[in-house]
């Protein structure tokens, strides 16, 4: 009988902990973001953090002779569909597998980027090395944003390369739900 009680109080001690783990977790996730609901409008600007780290970015950038140009920010629904409508319905290539609402673009929570060549021109070669040091560019680029914490278009499995993200452990459904993250860094 002995055995069976410290079995049993060894179960309820891991429940407990568990329990205990789960309030824990589900509280500070709820430090970190504002639930609007589904009626809550589409953002109009990048979100705060997202425009500081683009900023550092190019500033960073500048500093190893690079010129990065941010070719796109806050998109629309409609200018979301019109882009996947693109090697589809419309002509050219298919540039996003993102319907009107399933992009970060759309909840101000990501960017495109270029670069700018020694002749003023924006390209989007990801094998210009400008600043002649034997490494492209575009992706110099991409490891100082993720170093900031953005996550890059050209590690998935379509290749975006221009595309940067912040998704602040948001998953798609989340935003389009109304799930917003704060607009200041959260508390660790």
């Amino acid at each position: 009988m002995k055995g069976f009680r410290k079995d049993i109080t060894a179960w309820i001690i891991i429940v407990l902990a568990v329990a205990v783990i789960f309030y824990l977790y589900n509280h500070l996730q709820a430090n970190r973001y504002i639930d609007h609901g589904e009626d809550e409008p589409m953002p109009e600007e990048l979100h705060p953090i997202v425009e500081e780290k683009t900023e550092t970015l190019i500033e960073k950038a500048s500093t190893i002779n690079i010129n990065v140009v941010i070719t796109d920010t806050v998109r629309t629904k409609k200018e979301q569909r019109e882009l996947y409508e693109q090697g589809r319905s419309e002509g050219g290539q298919v540039v996003t597998h993102a319907r009107g609402g399933e992009s970060y673009h759309n909840y101000g929570l990501a960017i495109d980027y270029a670069l700018r060549n020694h002749d003023g021109d924006i390209i989007w070669d990801t094998n210009y090395d400008g600043n002649n040091n034997g490494e492209s560019d575009w992706f110099e680029v991409a490891d100082i944003a993720k170093e900031l914490g953005f996550k890059w278009g050209g590690d998935g499995n379509f290749k975006d390369y221009p595309h940067l993200q912040m998704d602040f452990g948001l998953s798609i459904n989340q935003l389009q739900q109304g799930l917003r993250p704060k607009k200041e860094a959260p508390e660790e």
